[in-house]
């Protein structure tokens, strides 16, 4: 079994973190997030828009302009960034049939992949930019 994100939701994690290391003042233009991230410069702005809309981040414009966090970090989940870009969490596709679940009844494994989905998804819930940004920076030292 794989766990994966997709592209658009790894970059917008690193984002995130970049926004969170800034601290609360901390304006960043996308170039910079770009290279210290190393996220395509092209495909950016499109998750930092998708940032902005979900209320995670805000751009400044003008040449001293750039991003930063909306609100702080410490109340911004990993969840809410997987969210921003990904839509809803939640699996809606039967793991065996590939069709909807409980279209026709669920199939064997569906609680146990239930239940298993909504752990990982409170872990997501529970987990912050700030406490995440907090060990990277610690890690450096």
């Amino acid at each position: 079994m794989r766990l994966e994100l997709t592209k658009r939701a790894d970059y917008a994690i690193r984002a995130a973190l970049a926004l969170g290391e800034a601290g609360p003042d901390g304006r960043l233009p996308v170039r910079r997030i770009a290279a210290e991230q190393s996220i395509p410069e092209r495909f950016l702005p499109r998750v930092m828009g998708d940032l902005v809309a979900a209320g995670i981040a805000e751009g400044l414009p003008g040449r001293a302009g750039g991003y930063r966090l909306a609100r702080p970090a410490s109340e911004i989940s990993l969840l809410d960034v997987i969210e921003a870009v990904e839509g809803d969490s939640r699996r809606t596709v039967c793991v065996l049939r590939g069709g909807p679940c409980r279209l026709n009844g669920t199939c064997d494994v569906h609680e146990v992949f239930a239940a298993a989905q909504e752990e990982m998804i409170a872990r997501f819930g529970a987990a912050t930019i700030g406490e995440i940004a907090g060990d990277q920076a610690r890690a450096r030292t």
